[in-house]
């Protein structure tokens, strides 16, 4: 005997809540992803030291480009100096590299150098001799060294992040000192060779 219509449709009916109810249902839990056993590259070295170069003439420039009786200018009675902003970029090199147990040359103290001077000529030193120690640091490391574990920093945590926090460190405080310049006035010299540059190619 042929099924009713009656009985079709409801079968239909039955077999679409059905169906609705399974796209509905939540996923199972998906399984954790298996662990990647490849070594990384480690691009991150080659492109730390061209980043951290470059924030590192730039701040050489602007403070170059900054009057003698602005460095000790300061935005707010509890914030640091233009002064003390470039030494902590300088102290902060062996501070972070110091994470990974890199040690500083004999006779820096990092954590009396942001108030050490405010000297325009010995600021750039400490920049350069910081920035001489972290390239000849991070050059030295080999991908084993940027793939040792660091607990004390995390679970995954390794050499590799004490490097990606330096060039991070670097580019927040080289932002912060751009601030600076623009409330006193100064425009980053950097800039003003861009502009330069424009004004001339469109004079020809």
């Amino acid at each position: 005997m042929k099924p009713s219509i009656v009985s079709t449709c409801l079968a239909c009916v039955l077999t679409a809540s059905a169906l609705t109810a399974l796209a509905q249902a939540p996923a199972p839990p998906a399984a954790a992803a298996p662990a990647d056993p490849t070594a990384p590259s480690y691009d991150l070295k080659a492109q730390a030291l061209v980043d951290l170069e470059a924030v590192n003439k730039k701040c050489v420039a602007l403070v170059q480009a900054i009057p003698a009786d602005k460095l000790t200018w300061r935005p707010a009675p509890d914030t640091r100096s233009f002064a003390e902003v470039f030494l902590h970029v300088s102290a902060e090199r062996y501070g972070i590299l110091g994470m990974m147990g890199a040690t500083p040359p004999a006779g820096v103290k990092p954590k009396e150098l942001e108030k050490s001077t405010t000297d325009r000529d010995r600021i750039v030193e400490e920049l350069n001799h910081s920035w001489d120690f972290a390239s000849k640091t991070i050059n030295g490391m080999s991908n084993a060294d940027f793939a040792k574990l660091l607990p004390k920093l995390g679970p995954q945590a390794d050499e590799g992040d004490v490097v990606y926090i330096l060039v991070g460190d670097a580019h927040e405080h080289l932002g912060q000192l751009i601030a600076y310049a623009r409330q006193n006035g100064i425009t980053p010299p950097w800039t003003a060779a861009a502009q330069k540059k424009k004004a001339a190619a469109g004079t020809r």
